[in-house]
């Protein structure tokens, strides 16, 4: 498994071994001894997966946890997305700046979120379904959204048109009103 560092600590795009041949592709989606050995994170312990299926232009995001916060591991198994982390810690060199991704079932990618960020993707495709690991469990009353086009984090969506938006991610708050990560 290949890794690479994005500039923002923690953050890691992790790229699969993948074996393929003209019947279709295998590849391990995880394995908790190479996570730790790539990663160099011991005693990650992922407690529910998720799956989610979005259409065109859906933008989920960007969302994080106060209390509970989750670690994630996410992926795209079919489609194309832009996928978003903005660093909540506030001891952090780097709170407040952005990591964007391109995550699709063709290239495989994943990216490890570490608690204390917000997250959220953008649909380029038709449709994605989009797959994530957490390391603890959802909890919506500890759920918050940093708005999506908050201009001081300025973050540049792939975007075609108006973004489809739930009413949740339409209410997300400047950053400068969010609810942040003391001690992570």
């Amino acid at each position: 498994m290949k890794v690479t560092e994005t500039g923002i600590a923690g953050l890691l795009v992790l790229e699969p071994k993948v074996f393929g041949d003209a019947r279709g592709f295998f590849m391990e989606s995880f394995n908790a001894r190479t996570f730790a050995e790539v990663t160099g994170l011991s005693g990650v312990e992922f407690v529910q997966d998720n799956h989610s299926r979005s259409q065109q232009g859906v933008l989920r995001g960007l969302h994080y946890q106060v209390r509970q916060p989750q670690g994630k591991l996410v992926r795209v198994a079919q489609g194309r997305v832009f996928d978003v982390a903005v660093d909540l810690r506030r001891a952090s060199p780097t709170f407040g700046k952005w990591y964007g991704v391109e995550l699709s079932g063709e290239n495989h990618r994943q990216f490890w979120v570490p608690a204390g960020f917000a997250h959220g993707f953008y649909v380029m495709s038709e449709s994605a379904d989009f797959l994530y690991k957490t390391t603890d469990y959802y909890a919506p009353e500890h759920e918050r959204s940093l708005a999506w086009n908050d201009a001081t984090v300025g973050v540049h969506w792939p975007l075609q048109g108006e973004p489809l938006l739930s009413a949740k991610d339409l209410a997300g708050k400047p950053l400068a009103e969010c609810e942040v990560f003391d001690t992570l």
